[in-house]
C-alpha cells in the first residue's frame, strides 16, 4: 500500500520482533479501510529490514509466509484475525459479472489446488477474488507471494478479452461451419448467413400452436450431425418449462427429415442420448440451472443450449401489476441472460430461447394475444369499446425491454392461412427483416415456395 513504509533501523535486532508486529498491525488496519479509487490493491510483500528474521515470528513456510500461527513477541501472544474481502474485490466482481463465474479448473489452476479449495465451497473465479490475501494463504496452503500469483491468474481468466474486428473476421472464416447452424431452411439460411448464429441469443416468439417447441427439437435433432452435415457434431440441453418436450416427436423428425442418415435404431438411439433433458418448472430451478451449466458444457462436449420456455416460468411468478415484483422480474432476467451470453461466447454455441407474446391495450391491462407484428411493437385497433372510441395497443413479445435487448436475433411465428404460417426474422446483426410461409410436417418446419 502506499502511504506504509517498513521500519528501517540497520544494526538494531533486539526490536526487530516488535518493529514487524506493528507494520503488520499498520498493513491490516490499510487493507480494511483503505479504498483506492479502481479497487482495493494487494498488501506489498514483506521486505524485513537488515538484521531482522526472514519473517515476522508466527508466520512459517515457504517465502516466509504460509500459514497464520499466534504471533509472540515481547510476552504479546495474538492470532492475527483472517479479514473480510475488502471492498474493491466485491465492486471488481461486479464489474466483471458472469464472467466471474468461470469454474476455477478453466483458470489453468492445478487439480490438486482445485480440489482443495473445492472442499471449502470455492469453485468460481468469484469466490476465490473475494476471498482476502490471509483467507487464501489459509486455504491454499502456500506462500504471500504465490498467492499473489494465484490472483493474477485468476483475475486474467476471468477478465474480457479484447479483440479486433480483424480477428473475430478471421475466426470465422478459418471455421465457417462452427459460426453457425443450419436449419435446412434454405431461405431462412441465406438470410442468416448461414443459420442460427453461435455464440449469441436466439429468440423464438410466438402465439400457442404455431410451432416454438416444434422448432426447437427440430434443432436439436440438427445439432447432433456431423460438421459434413452442417451440424455441430455435439450434445444438446433441453430446459423444458413447460413439459411440452416429447421425445417420440424428436424420433420422428429425426427419421422423417433425415431418412438416409437415421437409417438404423442404432443412429436414432445414439441421436436421443446425446438430447439432456432437465424439467424445471420455477424461475430459482431455471436461474439454478442456467448456473450450473458450464461444466455440462465441458463434461458433455454440449454445441446446443435450448431454453423452452422463459416466459413460461416468469409470468407464472412476478406478476408485474404488484409494487416490486417488476424489479425483481428485471433483475432475474438480466441474471440469466448475462450468464448465458456469457456461456454462449466463451463456448461458440448457440444458444435458443423460446419466449410468448402479449397484447398491450391503452386503456386496460395487458392479455395474451393471438397475433403478433412483424417488429417488436405494432399499433392496432382492439375493436370499438363501450363508448364507440376504438381501443388501440400494441402486439410484442412478452417480458419487456430488459428482455428484448438481451437477445440477439429475434424469429417470430404467426398464423396466416391454415395451415400455413409465417416465420419473421424480425431482429438480427446481420439480416434484414424477412418474411416465409411454412407449414408443420412430420418432418419438422418445411418452407413453402
Amino acid at each position: 500500500m502506499e502511504g506504509v513504509q517498513e521500519e528501517h533501523h540497520p544494526g538494531r535486532h533486539t526490536g526487530g520482533g516488535r518493529r514487524a508486529l506493528t507494520t503488520l498491525r499498520r498493513r491490516c488496519r490499510c487493507h480494511r479501510h483503505h479504498r483506492p479509487q479502481g479497487g482495493a490493491l494487494p498488501l506489498p510483500p514483506f521486505r524485513p529490514a537488515p538484521g531482522m528474521p526472514c519473517a515476522p515470528r508466527g508466520f512459517t513456510g515457504a517465502g516466509g509466509v504460509a500459514r497464520a500461527e499466534p504471533i509472540a513477541s515481547a510476552g504479546l501472544t495474538r492470532r492475527p484475525r483472517l479479514l473480510a474481502p475488502p471492498r474493491g474485490a466485491f465492486e471488481k466482481v461486479l464489474r466483471l459479472g458472469s464472467m466471474a463465474a468461470k469454474k476455477l479448473r478453466r483458470a489453468r489452476l492445478s487439480q490438486e489446488l482445485c480440489e482443495r479449495l473445492s472442499r471449502h465451497q470455492i469453485t468460481t473465479c468469484q469466490d476465490f477474488l473475494c476471498l482476502s490475501l490471509l483467507e487464501l494463504m489459509k486455504v491454499t496452503g502456500q506462500s504471500y507471494y504465490d498467492v499473489q500469483k494465484l490472483l493474477c491468474r485468476v483475475s486474467r481468466a476471468c477478465a474480457p478479452k479484447m479483440q479486433t474486428a480483424y480477428e473475430m473476421k478471421l475466426r470465422k472464416s478459418v471455421n465457417p461451419s462452427s459460426a453457425f447452424l443450419s436449419t435446412t431452411l434454405h431461405s431462412l439460411d441465406k438470410v442468416l448467413h448461414g443459420g442460427v448464429p453461435c455464440g449469441s441469443l436466439t429468440e423464438v416468439t410466438s402465439p400457442p400452436g404455431c410451432g416454438k417447441t416444434q422448432f426447437c427439437i427440430m434443432v436439436s435433432v440438427l445439432a447432433t450431425l456431423p460438421v459434413s452435415m452442417g451440424g455441430l457434431d455435439g450434445a444438446v440441453i433441453y430446459v423444458d418449462t413447460e413439459s411440452a418436450f416429447s421425445a417420440e416427436r424428436l424420433i420422428e423428425i429425426a427419421g422423417n427429415r433425415l431418412p438416409t442418415y437415421f437409417d438404423s435404431d442404432e443412429k436414432l438411439f445414439c441421436m436421443t442420448r446425446s438430447i439432456h433433458l432437465y424439467r424445471e418448472l420455477t424461475c430459482g430451478s431455471v436461474l439454478k440451472r442456467i448456473m450450473s451449466l458450464e461444466e455440462e458444457i465441458i463434461s458433455k462436449k454440449v454445441k446446443l443450449i435450448i431454453i423452452d420456455s422463459v416466459a413460461s416460468v416468469v409470468r407464472k411468478e412476478f406478476d408485474a401489476k404488484l409494487q416490486g415484483n417488476l424489479a425483481e422480474r428485471s433483475n432475474f432476467l438480466a441474471r440469466g441472460a448475462s450468464v448465458l451470453k456469457y456461456l454462449a461466447e466463451e463456448f461458440s454455441i448457440p444458444v435458443i430461447l423460446t419466449n410468448q407474446i402479449t397484447t398491450s391495450l391503452s386503456n386496460g391491462p395487458a392479455i395474451q394475444a393471438d397475433l403478433v407484428s412483424p417488429a417488436d411493437d405494432l399499433s392496432l385497433s382492439e375493436g370499438a369499446s363501450g363508448s364507440g372510441k376504438r381501443e388501440s395497443g400494441c402486439v410484442t413479445a412478452a417480458l419487456g425491454n430488459t428482455w428484448s435487448h438481451s437477445v440477439n436475433t429475434r424469429l417470430i411465428l404467426q398464423y396466416h392461412d391454415l395451415p400455413t404460417r409465417q416465420l419473421l426474422v424480425a431482429k438480427s446483426p446481420v439480416a434484414p427483416f424477412s418474411a416465409f410461409f411454412y407449414t408443420i410436417e412430420k418432418s419438422g418446419l418445411v418452407l413453402q415456395d
